[in-house]
């Protein structure tokens, strides 16, 4: 098994880029709910606790909220989160949308630091660029293989979740706190007993099928 290691921020820190920046999101595939990114850029290694730092698929709800609560608390951390709601997924699709999610979470992040241009690189999970002033590496499956894109994906997927458990307060016949919007059988069954309501995407078959009742 590939665990996530330092080897892309190092060789960039030689290259004497200061700043790297990994980013993730979570969320493209629920049928409700917004998108969510985060941006993580790690000061120093080695950081502590990183060997635990997995893609946050691979990490139990447990796991994943721990590991959240020692990287936000971590003073050689600092990150960023971008939020793109199910009203501007279904506008500009999904794809546009998880771009637009870690242009914001950059944007976040940079309130926080300040970004030189040659001295600043994003690592972005995936197989596009997100069209930043930044150099930006895209990198398949970043989030199994760089610490700073898992870190990424960790703040990104308790973002949405803290989120859509929100939701289920608000639409609690969806059962959102169990599945976060996600396309699970529970999920299809709501969805035919009661319609979509204001959160779902319109443009998300079998969504897009049906009409909304609340």
């Amino acid at each position: 098994m590939v665990f996530p290691n330092f080897n892309e921020e190092k060789f960039f820190w030689k290259q004497g880029n200061k700043i790297v920046i990994g980013l993730d999101e979570a969320g493209r595939g629920p049928l409700a709910g917004p998108v969510v990114a985060g941006a993580v850029y790690i000061k120093k290694f080695p950081i502590s606790g990183f060997s635990k730092v997995r893609d946050s698929k691979m990490l139990s709800v447990g796991e994943r909220e721990n590991i959240y609560e020692k990287i936000i608390a971590d003073k050689n951390i600092e990150w960023g989160v971008g939020i793109v709601s199910e009203k501007i997924i279904d506008k500009i699709n999904i794809l546009q949308a998880s771009k637009l999610a870690m242009k914001k979470a950059v944007k976040n992040l940079e309130n926080k630091i300040q970004c030189a241009r040659p001295e600043c690189v994003l690592l972005i999970d995936g197989n596009f660029r997100i069209g930043t002033k930044y150099f930006e590496k895209p990198i398949i499956k970043a989030d199994c293989k760089v610490v700073s894109c898992a870190a990424a994906s960790i703040i990104a997927k308790v973002t949405r979740d803290r989120l859509m458990e929100k939701y289920h307060k608000k639409y609690p016949k969806y059962g959102f706190d169990r599945h976060k919007g996600y396309p699970t059988s529970l999920h299809y069954a709501n969805l035919m007993q009661y319609g979509p309501c204001k959160i779902h995407r319109k443009t998300f078959y079998p969504v897009s099928s049906m009409s909304e009742k609340i």
